[in-house]
Parts: structure tokens; C-alpha cells; sequence
């Protein structure tokens, strides 16, 4: 079947989904294969739960007049968002129909959130649910996009090479944004280079599309990396066309916007100094889209993060920043020293293990124990991965359940506590009841 035929199809039941649990009825089911499963074998269950159609590469698994046979599931995926995106080449006022891309080492999910509570006080705005930010749920992120559509914000992940340009071929960015470059999967992008020059592929597609590049210009990385976009926006402490800086408050981060903006003050409900290039991007892609001074400031003020992300969790007597949606090394110094700019009495950091740093992991992970050497703490504990292949002078447990206990057993009170790890360490798991 043609792209163009399935789009017909896709008009007629624009729900797409790739998780038969997920289903509801009426939704077209794309059976994607894994290392470890076949979505062909769930068609017949897809079809079973209400799916109008299940999209397969596997003529075994065929059934007439409610299977569409292609070469690769995957693929057609791709190319049926690609297709819907194209249906959006103008936007409402005549314009291109703006694709905002973010990608980055850290902050591009809080990034994309703020630019998200920014933009949308003011238009009809798609943006990526949570993390979908994938070969899979960037296709699905597109697919959602509806004709009342204004703007769309996507989110880009990667951990190799060429993944980034993969995805602009179908999302079409016409503007992006990169929040960093640091130590993120160092393993698959072969070191910090490797990190740019993945990262720095959408700047090569907006480079080669006459596209709009929102980049923070105290990153001489960045500036270096975005020469040739004829259309840059900027935004930082310095020298920018948004110009900010944190102001020194007790818990949440307050920003003083100095240039560009007549929003004032911005009380946010975000955790940390290293937060303060989001908010500038959220304010800089405002401005840039006309969204007026007030309600930039509105949305931004009462922004709450979730997911784990630069949450301030108030437990008993205890302050709890819970950070645990990802880390690396990056990361993870940033919110080691903003705790330790944080005045309080008693600090207790747990902290997991950081993934994907291949042949540098752990040389990765002591320079995070020298870091913490450095400071004076009530306790510290680290777990799992190769903070137990160091030696330290702080508790180490294998995994997040047994911090749990730890925690547990320890039961602090009037204590500020920091908890981060990668994804894979679940630390969240450490607060659970």
C-alpha cells in the first residue's frame, strides 16, 4: 500500500498506536518488532481490542480486510509521519508551519516543557508527551499533530551518530535548539566531540534549510557550531539578544531578565541555578513567536515539573530534591554543587550510578567522588554500577531498594536530601511507600 493510501486510511482513524495495552478502539496498530518480540503476533490481539487495522511486515500473520502488509513496519511509520507533517507546510498566517527541534545533553525535556507552557498561552501548540523523543515517538509525536495546529514542539533523543539527522528527515524542523553538549552517552557518540558533532546535526539541517537556531550564547561550543545559520536567536547572561541571571534565593530558582523581555522578575517552581538557560530559551522562543511579556512570565511561574525532574518534595521535615530521571556526568556535578550552595544544616545526598560512559565510566565516576570529597555532608550514599568499583569513603549499596532501607533505617529529620541517578538505577524507587 502507498504512503499516500495508508494516509487515507490514517485520516479516517487518526489514532496510532504501537502497544496493544495501550489500545482503544478504532486506533491503527503498527506491529513494530524488538530484539526480544514480534508486533506481527499481536495483531490478531490488536484487532481483537477494537484497532481498525494492523499495519504488518509479515504475511503469516495476515487477515483479510483487517491487515495492511508492508515491506517494514517501522519505515512506513516514518514515512506516514513524514507525509502528515508535509500536510502542514503552512502554518495559520501563511507562513511555514513552525517544527521546533530540541535536543541536548541535559535539560532538553525541562526545555522543551517550559518552551511548551510558553508557547501554548498563546496558540494551539503539539508538543512530545513525557520522553517520546525516539525513531518511535517522534513518528507517533507527529501523528498526533492536528489541523488545528498552530506550532509543534518536538523533542529529539540520541545516543550515536546520524540519529538526529534521521529524525529531521520526516520532522522537518524549521526552527531548533540545542540546550548542551555534555558527558551523555559518551560510549555510543565516541566522546564530547562525538556529542557535538550528533547533537550538532540539526543545526546542519537548519543550516542546509535556511531554519532558525535558538542558541545560548554563553556556550562558545554552540556559537562555534551554529556559524552558517542565517537566522540565530540568542540568549544567555551576556552579550544576547535575552539576556538573564539567577538571583540567589532560598529554594526555587528566581531569574532577573535584563534584556529583551519586560517580564520582570520570574518566581519558578524549578530547583536549581542550572536550570536558568531553560527558562532564557522558554523566554527567548516566546519573544521570538510573539507571545506577550505577562503571559510568558504566567506560564513560567506556574510551570511544576514532574517526572522526577528537579522536583521539591516536602516529606515529614525533610526537603527532597528528586532528580532522578537521568544523569550523567554533567548532570550530575551541576546538582552536586548547586546542594552544596544550598544553606542548610543537614545534607544527605543518594546517588546512583551514571550509564553509557563506555571506556570513561569510570574515570567518570571518581571525578564525581572527588567531587563530593570536596564538601562537607552529613552522609553520602552511592549506588550500584561502578561507584561500586571504587573506593570511597562513603556508604555503598548495590541498588536502589537497598538505599530504600538505608533510608528507611537512617530516617533523618529536618534534613535536605539530593537523590539522582540514570534511568536505569530508578532512584525515584528510594521515596516510594
Amino acid at each position: 500500500m502507498e504512503i499516500a493510501e495508508l494516509y487515507q486510511l490514517y485520516l479516517q482513524h487518526p489514532s496510532v498506536q504501537t502497544d496493544t495495552r495501550k489500545l482503544k478502539t478504532g486506533d491503527l496498530f503498527f506491529a513494530l518488532k524488538g530484539d526480544n518480540f514480534n508486533g506481527n503476533a499481536f495483531a490478531q490481539k490488536a484487532l481483537d481490542a477494537g484497532a481498525a487495522f494492523a499495519v504488518i511486515d509479515d504475511p503469516a500473520y495476515q487477515i483479510e480486510g483487517k491487515t495492511i502488509l508492508v515491506s517494514d513496519v517501522l519505515t512506513t511509520l516514518q514515512q506516514l509521519a513524514k507525509y502528515h507533517r508535509q500536510q502542514f507546510s503552512n502554518g495559520p498566517t501563511g507562513k511555514p508551519f513552525p517544527v521546533l527541534a530540541i535536543t541536548g545533553s541535559n535539560g532538553k525535556t525541562t526545555t522543551k516543557e517550559l518552551i511548551h507552557a510558553v508557547l501554548q498561552s498563546a496558540f494551539r501548540t503539539y508538543t512530545t508527551e513525557g520522553n517520546l523523543n525516539n525513531h518511535i515517538g517522534i513518528p507517533l509525536t507527529l501523528l498526533k499533530i492536528k489541523k488545528d495546529a498552530e506550532i509543534a514542539v518536538v523533542e529529539m533523543g540520541a545516543n550515536h551518530q546520524q540519529e538526529i539527522a534521521s529524525y529531521c528527515t520526516y520532522a522537518l524542523p524549521t526552527h531548533g535548539l540545542i540546550s548542551n553538549c555534555g558527558k551523555a552517552h559518551l560510549e555510543g557518540f565516541g566522546g564530547v566531540e562525538g556529542v557535538k558533532k550528533g547533537k550538532g546535526e540539526l543545526y546542519d539541517h537548519l543550516r542546509q534549510y535556511n531554519g532558525t537556531a535558538f542558541v545560548m550564547w554563553d556556550y562558545d561550543y554552540l556559537r562555534e557550531m551554529s556559524k552558517g545559520i542565517s537566522n540565530i536567536i540568542t540568549y544567555g547572561t551576556a552579550a544576547a539578544d535575552i539576556e538573564g541571571h539567577a538571583l540567589k534565593t532560598a529554594t526555587f530558582l528566581e531569574v532577573a531578565v535584563t534584556k529583551g523581555a519586560a517580564t520582570g522578575n520570574i518566581k519558578t517552581q524549578l530547583v536549581g541555578d542550572y536550570n536558568l538557560p531553560n527558562v532564557l530559551a522558554a523566554i527567548a522562543v516566546g519573544k521570538y513567536f510573539g507571545v506577550p511579556d505577562e503571559k510568558i512570565k504566567k506560564a513560567l511561574e506556574e510551570y511544576t515539573p514532574s517526572n522526577s525532574r528537579s522536583q521539591l518534595i516536602q516529606k515529614g521535615s525533610n526537603s527532597i530534591i528528586l532528580d532522578a530521571y537521568n544523569a550523567n556526568p554533567s548532570s550530575m556535578k551541576l546538582a552536586i554543587e548547586n546542594f552544596a550552595a544550598i544553606n542548610a544544616e543537614k545534607k544527605i545526598l543518594l546517588l546512583g550510578a551514571m550509564a553509557e560512559l563506555g571506556a570513561e565510566s569510570l574515570a567518570e565516576h571518581q571525578s564525581i567522588v572527588d567531587l563530593l570529597k570536596k564538601y562537607n555532608w552529613t552522609q553520602v550514599v552511592l549506588v550500584g554500577g561502578d561507584f561500586l568499583q571504587l573506593t570511597h569513603p562513603f556508604v555503598s549499596l548495590p541498588n536502589a531498594l537497598a538505599a530504600k532501607e538505608w533510608l528507611k533505617a537512617a530516617n533523618p529529620e529536618n534534613s535536605q536530601l539530593l537523590i539522582k541517578g540514570s534511568r536505569s538505577m530508578k532512584m525515584e524507587t528510594v521515596l516510594e511507600d
